[in-house]
């Protein structure tokens, strides 16, 4: 009777015996590297950071503007535009503090089998991606020297959007992608990561938990750990 394939599983941790993973590598198994995204770049790249403030600049101007149309005064047209920028900073600075907390508590860990993301503020998760499950790669340099990492799963593989946000390509709801954002030295990273694909492309993946005997598949599902 043939096994049923293994679906993505939550389970809870509350300690990490090596930062980022929820259990210690297995034998064989080399950590590669480990870094966070920068706060800054997510807050551009995944809060959009930007167009929001140039929303609420745009209607700052409007505002005033409408103001000194109806016959308002300069000091009162400046007082509607300057109101609405006051209005404005509220979500701006919502979105920038989770921006920090969110790359704060972020981790990605590259081992010579596996893609690690430690994510969420909430509801902190692990999500667990061994290379059999990833099919492709791609590197999106940014203006300031950082980059992001687009992970693309084989097909029938996927992991939560939710779970992953903002650390997901945007709008991929039914199919999404893990993201390594904003990350300083993307074209190292990449080529850490490129290296450790090629070199693992025959090796069999075996779960974080070095005491699970059961050898793992040749395409296993992705492993989300609350």
């Amino acid at each position: 009777m043939t096994a049923a394939a293994p679906r993505p599983v939550v389970t809870e941790h509350g300690f990490e015996p090596v930062p980022g993973l929820p259990e210690r590598l297995p034998a064989g198994e080399m950590l590669l590297w480990q870094g966070r995204p920068g706060w800054r770049g997510l807050a551009r790249g995944a809060l959009y950071i930007r167009g929001i403030a140039a929303y609420f600049l745009l209607l700052a101007l409007w505002r005033g503007a409408a103001v000194a149309g109806d016959g308002g005064s300069g000091f009162e047209a400046s007082a509607a535009a300057g109101t609405m920028l006051l209005i404005g900073v509220l979500p701006i600075g919502f979105l920038l503090l989770y921006a920090w907390f969110a790359a704060r508590d972020a981790l990605y860990t590259i081992t010579s089998r596996r893609i690690v993301m430690r994510v969420g503020l909430a509801l902190p998760v692990t999500i667990n991606l061994p290379f059999a499950l990833v099919e492709g790669a791609a590197l999106v340099r940014r203006a300031d020297g950082s980059g992001d990492i687009v992970l693309r799963l084989a097909k029938g593989q996927r992991a939560s959007w939710l779970a992953l946000w903002p650390h997901a390509r945007p709008w991929r709801f039914t199919t999404p992608e893990p993201m390594l954002r904003a990350l300083a030295d993307a074209d190292g990273v990449a080529q850490i990561l490129g290296r450790a694909l090629a070199g693992s492309a025959a090796v069999p993946v075996r779960p974080l938990d070095a005491g699970q005997s059961t050898a793992a598949p040749a395409r296993p599902a992705a492993e989300a750990v609350a």
